[in-house]
């Protein structure tokens, strides 16, 4: 499972999300779009056009998810369908 994270240092939903991926002991890519050039560029190419934070791509076997702002059971479902 590949997860990537775009995310910002002062986004509360962020860190709840990356404390969720921490607590499952899933190593993932987090990408801070205020540090990293065009980040957020391919960060909407990637969503459809959306600003918000986090977003979290899920790829795997099992297919991609794009999350958008997720809570922590949207996530949790997520992850549950690419550990399948």
């Amino acid at each position: 499972m590949k997860i990537v994270v775009y995310s910002t240092d002062w986004c509360p939903d962020c860190v709840r999300s990356k404390r969720l991926l921490k607590r499952e002991g899933l190593a993932f890519k987090e990408i801070d779009i205020e540090e990293v050039s065009n980040s957020e560029e391919e960060m909407k190419t990637l969503n459809g056009g959306s600003k918000k934070i986090p977003t979290i791509i899920i790829e795997s076997e099992h297919g991609r998810d794009i999350l958008i702002e997720p809570d922590d059971p949207d996530l949790q479902a997520a992850l549950n369908r690419h550990k399948a």
